[in-house]
């Protein structure tokens, strides 16, 4: 074979990129391979016209104070990187609301939070810091778990709540609909409604954005992406855009290296994959699918996808009414209902609005702001669209989002100067994900890291599996793990 590495990376998403940046500054030599002609997957941006456009970063988690403990800073500076980086505060964690019903703002700090929720819905101070406390606690003892800590270390309060439903957590604290309607809006970073999502999951998200903080950054994900991958090529890693793997290949059960689109194969005795698990092991060559992968992937589900609609404004954030830089917007609470609407056309029912430029991150001219709406969407819904009237209907779609939107920016429509939008199949096709999937499999009880454990298993020797369709999804977790699992590389190869 041509070209011998001593790793090959397959995908530069976030996972893809920590992992060749750790892998080649503790100098084992790494050849990092990306469909796509930037560095980034989800973690990247594009223009149109005056306006530069963030993917998918809706809201930093990990980022924390300088110095704080566990905090994604931690990362940054051991790639040698924190210093290119320039991240920006949110101060609240999100804004709220449900037309006619209520509309909250919840500061991103425990106590802040708590009067928060206390002024919108009197008479709930002390339940929600009994909530409060139990989020605290979950969180901890997951991470203990996680780390380690023997079970007879940990406290029970882990055994008896982390995987109850969300719901169910909710109605054992408070009898306001509307008060467990605000709590429970994080499971749209999950993808799980309240009745599936595991309280473990909401508890993590809260824990890391009131004890670390909501954070984007100045330039967008792009600008972190393109760091690590600087970092990458500074210790001597060799990238190669525009070209895709066409197999992982194998001998004797064990890989052996791989081969690109164009034919040329390259030779390394670890390949970490940061493409969906059914394309990873779908490249395979030489060797029989083990049985446990396909048993652990036929009792699987692929994940929501996301439709997003960008739009470039000619108008200040506080003249469109925007007050957080990120907002919640629903028809109802009804929860349940918004999740079954996900396989469906029918208008959007909820939004996640983000306004970059409250806290500005630099992608927007003066006097002009940057907006995103996002609703999770499963990417079925599309197959049946014809392509002579895709364009219509996506168009037409986007417009039950602005329906929503304007409760709370009345007249947006007058100030939209730039706009593009993001269906889920836009999704699999840059992603290279099936389904479009956002967050990697459906992140249901069963896909936890209790029941699941990819990332450190892959059942073939030499293939090493990182990123959301191995762990949990979202920024900070796949950030993390593409340097977790390249440490556990490297010391398998010391040992």
């Amino acid at each position: 074979m041509s070209g011998d590495y001593d790793a090959i990376v397959i995908g530069a998403g976030n996972a893809g990129l920590t992992a060749a940046a750790t892998l080649q500054q503790a100098g084992a030599r790494t050849l990092l391979v990306e469909r796509h002609n930037v560095p980034g997957g989800c973690a990247t941006s594009f223009r149109r016209g005056r306006y530069e456009f963030e993917v998918a970063l809706h809201q930093l988690s990990g980022i924390g104070a300088q110095g704080q403990a566990f905090s994604l800073r931690g990362l940054f500076e051991g790639l040698g990187v924190a210093d290119e980086l320039d991240f920006v505060q949110e101060h609240d964690l999100y804004r709220a609301v449900v037309p006619g019903r209520y509309d909250v703002t919840l500061p991103a700090e425990w106590g802040a939070a708590t009067d928060a929720l206390e002024k919108a819905f009197p008479g709930n101070r002390a339940r929600v810091e009994r909530f409060f406390d139990l989020v605290r606690n979950v969180a901890f003892w997951q991470v203990a778990a996680m780390r380690g800590t023997p079970a007879e270390q940990v406290d029970p309060v882990l055994f008896r709540q982390a995987l109850r439903p969300v719901e169910d957590v909710l109605d054992e604290h408070f009898t306001d609909t509307d008060l467990k309607s605000v709590l429970s809006l994080y499971w749209t970073y999950v993808g799980q409604p309240p009745s599936r999502m595991a309280f473990q999951d909401l508890a993590t998200v809260l824990f890391a954005y009131f004890e670390f903080k909501p954070w984007h950054v100045r330039g967008g994900s792009q600008a972190m992406s393109t760091a690590i991958l600087g970092a990458f090529l500074r210790a001597g890693g060799e990238v190669r855009f525009h070209t895709a793997v066409e197999a992982v290949l194998t001998r004797g059960g064990r890989v052996v290296g791989v081969r690109l689109d164009d034919g040329e194969e390259a030779g390394a005795a670890d390949v970490v994959s940061n493409a969906s698990l059914p394309v990873t092991y779908g490249m395979l060559e030489g060797t029989d699918l083990p049985g446990a992968v396909r048993t652990d992937l036929a009792s699987r589900r692929l994940g929501v996808s996301g439709f997003v609609l960008h739009m470039g404004l000619d108008a200040t954030p506080a003249e469109l009414g925007f007050t957080t830089s990120t907002s919640f917007v629903n028809v109802d609470t009804d929860h349940e209902r918004t999740y079954a609407s996900t396989r469906s056309l029918e208008p959007a029912r909820g939004i996640c609005v983000s306004s970059y430029d409250v806290a500005p991150i630099g992608f927007a001219p003066a006097g002009a702001t940057h907006v995103s709406l996002m609703t999770l969407q499963y990417a079925d819904v599309w197959d049946g669209v014809p392509a002579d009237a895709y364009a219509r209907v996506k168009y037409d779609y986007a417009q039950t989002l602005l329906d929503l939107v304007e409760h709370i920016t009345p007249g947006i429509r007058d100030a939209i100067e730039e706009v593009d939008v993001a269906t889920p199949l836009t999704m699999a096709r840059y992603l290279g994900h099936p389904g479009g999937a956002i967050y990697g499999y459906d992140q249901d009880v069963t896909d936890t890291w209790q029941f699941r454990d990819t990332e450190r298993r892959s059942h073939v020797p030499g293939l090493h599996l990182v990123g959301s369709w191995s762990s949990m999804g979202g920024f900070q977790p796949t950030l993390e793990a593409g340097a977790r699992v390249a440490r556990r590389l490297l010391r398998a190869r010391a040992a």
